[in-house]
């Protein structure tokens, strides 16, 4: 922000209703260069439009991966390579979106980064996000360009068999696209980020907003690799256990593999981490607490969406300064929620609901 936007946000904020003109009188400068201020501060998100509403600077950023899910799901057991009778849903995805569109039902206002193509599904995307609230005014829509578009078939269990994905469009996501974003960023409580984008993207956000609280993503195996010299950077770091064998080098095996994982990541600077391990529960630690909640027997409708709705969990944990052990509950539950519905995102994730399915489960 220029020292002359400073000096324009501030009368705003003293009086909302204040006029251009009185504006340029205070300042001694033409009403003209007073819009031009304005409209710069609106696009730094400073005014949240018209009215000039001042933003209260609490909303989170999350940049990532935005795309069109198509799933498979089979009637009986699944049998590969043969022809399964079943039912194929096309939804909204993308590991950046789907934090996204969760931390809206969590009542958080979020801004997704993210590029989309101009086809349909891209049109899709963005025109969704209006609709649940989720700001996507950032994000880049590429002319001539697929939206990234993620194929997965579930098996009778609800757990993804295989998957393909088409993701090369976030190879367009530039340093210097991301540059013209760093106000947004700098001025989120915190910040997002999935191992969709390149890893150079990755660097530049993390080594030059030093004074904003960094969650990680790894989204797999083969893109954790693009964060591994900088896991110091972020504060929270959730990852599966093969994930935090490849951020860490370590192998996991037990329990003492795991303390010396959280270990290594502590001393390179993460102050928090979750690391899934499926029906074994989830182990957690800040370098202080350290343990391991184990979540009750649930049935599993579709599996997709857990992990994007444990983060943001966490997220929102972190924003009412949780404690790590009231995090994790409350992560879990979130994604015990996320589970039980077809959908990627459970229509019914709510702080409501989450407090409910705790109390119901014995997870208070």
């Amino acid at each position: 922000m220029t020292n002359r936007e400073q000096e324009v946000l501030s009368l705003i904020k003293k009086d909302p209703m204040i006029s251009q003109n009185d504006i340029a009188n205070t300042l001694r400068i033409t009403r003209s260069s007073v819009a031009v201020h304005i409209t710069n501060l609106i696009k730094k998100g400073y005014i949240l439009g018209k009215g000039y509403i001042v933003s209260n600077d609490s909303y989170v950023t999350v940049i990532g991966g935005a795309n069109m899910d198509i799933q498979g799901f089979p009637k009986g057991n699944l049998i590969f390579k043969d022809s399964n009778i079943g039912n194929v849903k096309m939804s909204l995805g993308g590991v950046g979106r789907n934090i996204g569109e969760n931390l809206v039902k969590l009542g958080v206002d979020t801004r997704l980064i993210s590029i989309v193509g101009d086809d349909i599904y891209g049109s899709k995307i963005l025109d969704e996000a209006k609709l649940i609230g989720l700001n996507m005014q950032d994000s880049l829509m590429l002319k001539g360009e697929s939206t990234s578009t993620y194929l997965s078939i579930l098996d009778e269990c609800g757990d993804m068999a295989v998957a393909i994905s088409n993701m090369d469009i976030y190879n367009r996501m530039t340093v210097d696209f991301i540059k013209d974003k760093k106000h947004i960023i700098e001025n989120s409580k915190l910040c997002v980020i999935d191992t969709n984008i390149p890893s150079e993207v990755i660097e530049y956000i993390v080594s030059s907003n030093k004074n904003t609280d960094f969650f990680l993503d790894p989204v797999s195996t083969a893109k954790a690799e693009r964060v591994k010299d900088l896991i110091g950077y972020f504060h929270t770091v959730k990852s599966n256990k093969i994930e935090t064998e490849v951020l860490t080098g370590i192998k996991i095996n037990n329990q003492d593999d795991l303390k010396e994982a959280s270990e290594y990541l502590h001393k390179k600077g993460v102050k928090r981490l979750f690391i899934s391990l499926g029906a074994e529960g989830v182990f957690y630690s800040d370098g202080i607490n350290m343990g391991q909640t184990k979540a009750p027997n649930v049935k599993v409708i579709n599996a997709t969406g857990a992990g994007d709705a444990f983060v943001a969990a966490l997220v929102y944990g972190h924003l009412n300064d949780f404690k790590i052990h009231e995090s994790i509950k409350f992560a879990i539950t979130s994604s015990i929620i996320a589970l039980s519905h077809e959908n990627t995102i459970n229509p019914n994730m709510s702080i409501k609901n989450i407090k409910l399915k705790m109390e119901e489960i014995g997870l208070c």
